[in-house]
């Protein structure tokens, strides 16, 4: 009977060991759920996405004849702005200038300039086409509308037209301390081969003049 009681007495510490053990490994496993579902709702910093860096696509480098030959006209300041087929005639081109840094005496927008050149290469050597200085000249003369008062300073605006090829805007800063002067459309004229400058519609071409005192605004 002692021993009865000893084995009942025996199983049920046991039951009861086994029971806490039970409670133990349940409350141990909730604890490891709850730490779980915890950690899911905290964002991981290794897989938090990054703001993707934009990257410009490089420029075309400028050749070595082209740097060369701006720097013969225009000084070792010279900036090439664009080169290639700018006139749509199969032929290279080159626009560069003398640009004038920005600074807080230079508040004008766009891109000013003291000079400009538009050249061509013809059979390997480069000649000038086209030049703003004091004043805008092509080979043959003059440019019409031309201010007849020197220009030290131009602002200077172009754009490439896929069929008419490039097109410059040329705004004089001053002109005998009038600040309110109008801009001189250029563009390539096909008919004489020359850059010319276009009448206030930016449609009819002007004829250049040999003197600066015959300059006016006539059709080409």
């Amino acid at each position: 009977m002692a021993r009865e009681v000893f084995e009942v007495h025996d199983a049920t510490t046991w039951s009861m060991r086994m029971s806490g053990e039970n409670r133990t490994m349940t409350v141990g496993v909730f604890a490891v759920l709850l730490t779980f579902i915890a950690g899911c709702g905290q964002p991981n910093p290794q897989s938090t996405p990054t703001t993707p860096v934009e990257t410009k696509s490089a420029e075309p480098a400028i050749p070595e004849d082209i740097q060369s030959a701006a720097k013969a006209l225009l000084g070792s300041e010279s900036q090439v702005l664009l080169f290639g087929d700018l006139a749509k005639t199969g032929k290279q081109q080159f626009l560069a200038a003398n640009v004038v840094p920005k600074t807080p005496k230079n508040s004008v927008p766009g891109t000013v300039v003291t000079r400009a050149v538009i050249a061509e290469n013809e059979n390997g050597k480069w000649t000038e086409l086209f030049r703003c200085d004091e004043h805008l000249k092509n080979l043959k003369g003059f440019l019409a509308l031309t201010p007849l008062s020197p220009t030290t300073g131009w602002r200077l605006q172009y754009e490439q037209n896929t069929d008419k090829g490039l097109q410059l805007y040329f705004t004089p800063l001053k002109v005998n301390g009038d600040s309110h002067v109008p801009t001189i459309g250029v563009r390539w004229n096909p008919a004489t081969k020359h850059y010319q400058s276009l009448d206030r519609t930016y449609e009819h071409f002007l004829k250049e003049s040999t003197t600066l005192q015959d300059v006016r605004s006539t059709l080409r």
